[in-house]
């Protein structure tokens, strides 16, 4: 760890500063902690662990091959657990203090505003009772047969890339259940980028409520209509099917307009009453429409809703091109769960599966500001460098070396890649029954030959 901090010494405002040993001493001081010395010290057992993910999230086993000491796997093991979840968690803090100013600089800014991508996705980690019970099993799968997977909610700024926080929540969590927290994060004016799940009137009236703004697709099952002076849905108290539910209100051009969203009776779930009866009864928002026409991809049609209501101020043109670059949050997934190996935790338990989330979210955050000042430095876009390149280079950071250059990928604004994999896998058969059953089996047939 030592090697690694003196590495990125170099590079400004690195989160790395925050993993000294006695910010980590002070931190579990405010939370409590005590700990005798010993070999396996709390600013030891973090480093231990951010080392052990930035190796590929390696087996507990391997870790002290990597640190060059003797101590055991169990004794590893209890040192992480000993540590309670409130310090990894405000080590994180500590490393989002460091990071955030880097969001503010007004290259990362879009018209003055810092903007953000909210995106929900899912990890597995091993089948142990504990870990079903607190994060739920796929449907459809036989007892023994599969693995519990947890839903995942991850808010990034969207200039940077730098992660601002991430949740773990049982499987069948909706993604739009937890943006009260994710609003936490945010500042008066900064824009929130999600997809139609976040487009509802209640999740939009919160946002206009704190001085937040929005920009998603619209939800697939809302009618909208350009029609000037159209009529909608609530006439008194009678429903008309099969027109929209928001009141025209004023036109801002082609496919471009003002509409009002009402307050439905029925609270979402996942609002409390106090919460849902704060919100007024209706919030105005911006509706547009534009096709958009990819080389070798054919067209699409995309409607949006926003409260960023000023079409001088943000034309329809460049609210679109700032919708298109959403799909930098599946990239910023990728490498998360793909280069990170995060899409697989090892824990198996709850809370030791919410250390080690944590843990992945501050290399993460590590490897991006090595990214961003590999950016600065050789005059390209952060999204332009390489993420895998920049994971393996504060992997191997040797003392006194400086910021090596880093791969720059092509730009490929039109690139379109299959979804699928070239290697076959093995011809065996999928688990479909328990593992004793089949192990059973197995032996039984043995005894027959």
């Amino acid at each position: 760890m030592a090697s690694m901090s003196s590495a990125l010494r170099r590079i400004k405002n690195s989160p790395f500063a925050t993993l000294q040993r006695n910010v980590i001493e002070q931190i579990c001081r405010e939370h409590k902690h005590t700990w005798r010395v010993r070999e396996l010290d709390p600013a030891t057992t973090i480093a231990l662990f951010v080392q052990q993910i930035v190796h590929g999230n390696t087996p507990c086993s391997e870790v002290r091959h990597i640190a060059g000491e003797s101590f055991s796997t169990q004794a590893y093991d209890a040192a992480r657990k000993r540590l309670p979840l409130k310090v990894y968690q405000s080590v994180l803090t500590a490393v989002h203090d460091v990071v955030a100013p880097l969001t503010k600089r007004d290259e990362h800014l879009w018209h003055g505003h810092r903007t953000f991508h909210i995106d929900g996705s899912t990890f597995s980690m091993p089948d142990t009772p504990d870990l079903q019970e607190a994060f739920g099993m796929p449907s459809g799968q036989k007892a023994g047969c599969g693995f519990p997977v947890a839903h995942l909610l991850v808010l990034f700024n969207a200039a940077t890339g730098l992660l601002f926080d991430a949740w773990a929540s049982p499987l069948r969590t909706g993604d739009v259940s937890q943006t009260a927290e994710a609003h936490a994060h945010l500042e008066k004016g900064d824009i929130i980028l999600g997809d139609d799940t976040f487009s509802n009137y209640t999740h939009l009236a919160m946002l206009a409520k704190q001085g937040l703004h929005g920009l998603f697709p619209s939800h697939h099952l809302r009618i909208v209509d350009f029609k000037k002076g159209r009529p909608h849905t609530v006439e008194g108290n009678k429903a008309i099917r099969g027109l929209p539910r928001s009141r025209w209100i004023k036109s801002l051009g082609k496919e471009d307009q003002l509409v009002e969203y009402f307050k439905s009776r029925q609270k979402p779930e996942w609002i409390s009453q106090q919460e849902y009866d704060a919100l007024p009864d209706s919030v105005i928002v911006r509706e547009l429409r534009r096709k958009v026409r990819r080389p070798g991809l054919g067209s699409v049609t995309l409607t949006l809703v926003t409260t960023l209501l000023d079409p001088e101020k943000y034309p329809a043109e460049e609210l679109l091109e700032l919708r298109l670059r959403r799909w930098d949050v599946e990239t910023n997934l990728g490498h998360l769960k793909t280069t990170m190996k995060m899409d697989v935790l090892r824990c198996k338990s709850e809370e030791g599966v919410r250390k080690e989330l944590t843990v992945f979210c501050i290399v993460y955050n590590c490897v991006r500001v090595v990214m961003l000042e590999a950016s600065r430095r050789q005059g390209v876009a952060v999204s332009r460098v390489s993420f895998a390149d920049a994971y393996k280079w504060v992997r191997h950071a040797k003392p006194g070396k400086e910021l090596r250059k880093l791969i720059v990928v092509p730009y490929r604004p039109n690139r379109a890649e299959p979804r699928c994999k070239k290697r076959r896998p093995k011809q065996f058969d999928l688990m479909n029954e328990p593992r004793a059953e089949l192990r059973k089996r197995l032996k039984n047939k043995a005894k027959e030959h």
